[in-house]
Order: C-alpha cells, then sequence, then structure tokens
C-alpha cells in the first residue's frame, strides 16, 4: 500500500484534508468518490495509524455503485467485494463471500464498545444465515455496499429496523497475515 499527502482541491477528485492518497494493490491512486473527512489525526500507536487507514479506504468507496459479484472501485461493489477490498489493503487474507467472510477471523463481543475500526460486522434476515457484510469504521458506523441503496454507504449501527434492513448478527477481527491471534483480544 502506497500512502501520499495530497492537498484538497478539485484537481483531486474531491479529497479533503492532508491524507489522501492511498493506492491500493491493482486500484489507482486518486479516489473513486468524495469521502467523508477522516475525523481525528495520525497518531504514533499503529492502532490509532491501522484505523486510520481502515477508515479512510472504506469511506473512499463510498457513493461507488452496488454491483453483484463486483470488487473493485471501477466496476462497483457488492458486500463481501468491498471488505475484500478494504481488508486486502491492510494485508489481511479473507475469503470472497459474505457466508465465509462471517466465519473468518476471531469472534468477539456484539458491543460497540468491543469493536475497532476494520471489524467485519456480519448481518441477516430474521433466522436465516448471515447474507451481508460491512466494515465497522468507529463511532457506531460502518460501510457497506447495499444493493437497496444501489451504492456503497455509510450507515448508523444502530439505524431503526424496516424490512430492508438486516439484522447485525455479529462481529469478527480478522488479522494480518503472521499477526498472532491473542492481539485479536486487544
Amino acid at each position: 500500500m502506497t500512502i501520499a499527502a495530497r492537498d484538497a482541491g478539485p484537481e483531486n477528485d474531491g479529497w479533503r484534508g492532508a491524507l489522501v492518497g492511498l493506492a491500493l494493490p491493482g486500484t489507482p491512486p486518486t479516489a473513486h468518490a468524495s469521502p467523508a473527512p477522516v475525523h481525528g489525526s495520525w497518531s504514533s500507536s499503529p492502532h490509532a495509524l491501522r484505523d486510520s487507514i481502515v477508515v479512510s479506504i472504506a469511506r473512499t468507496a463510498v457513493g461507488t455503485r452496488y454491483v453483484r459479484g463486483g470488487a473493485s472501485l471501477q466496476r462497483g461493489f457488492d458486500c463481501s467485494g468491498l471488505v475484500r477490498h478494504i481488508l486486502i489493503g491492510l494485508d489481511v487474507e479473507i475469503p470472497r463471500t459474505a457466508r465465509q467472510q462471517a466465519l473468518s477471523g476471531v469472534a468477539i463481543e456484539r458491543d460497540t464498545a468491543a469493536l475497532r475500526p476494520g471489524d467485519l460486522l456480519a448481518f441477516a434476515v430474521a433466522s436465516r444465515r448471515v447474507s451481508h457484510v460491512g466494515v465497522y469504521i468507529g463511532g457506531g458506523r460502518y460501510v457497506h455496499a447495499s444493493s437497496v441503496a444501489g451504492q456503497v454507504i455509510e450507515s448508523r449501527l444502530d439505524r431503526p429496523r424496516s424490512p430492508l434492513v438486516k439484522g447485525w448478527r455479529g462481529a469478527r477481527r480478522l488479522l494480518p497475515r503472521g499477526e498472532p491471534s491473542a492481539s485479536a483480544a486487544e
């Protein structure tokens, strides 16, 4: 992954702030959509830096169209393709489908206080198997590719129930290659 500083302005595809050119393998260094600004500042803490990168990558995809089976900024995303796109930049291996992803990593408490940016959130309708995933970005919010909205959106985890909103079923912490599983509990 390449991180580059770029000035905000129209010539830079709408980026705001100082952080900004995240280039993931196979993607151009410019953003597809104008992301919301990253709250907070860079920290020397490895977790804070990682969290800032996750939020930046996730918000870069907001506004990208929903495409079943999609896995790129250029062609569009489905929910699992988006999760894979976000996490691959952090050297996290993850399967392709939502059901497979929901079994990956280490299960963590289904409590927003236990969540960290980058945690995988799994969703399902009633008692059915997991059929939707998203990535937690902090502050009770997550980014996901919504087939109903037709694009990648940022939503509140505690949003009101409706027939179109799948219920939150669980969370998983996915670890970069080579990171010991004990750090998942941090």
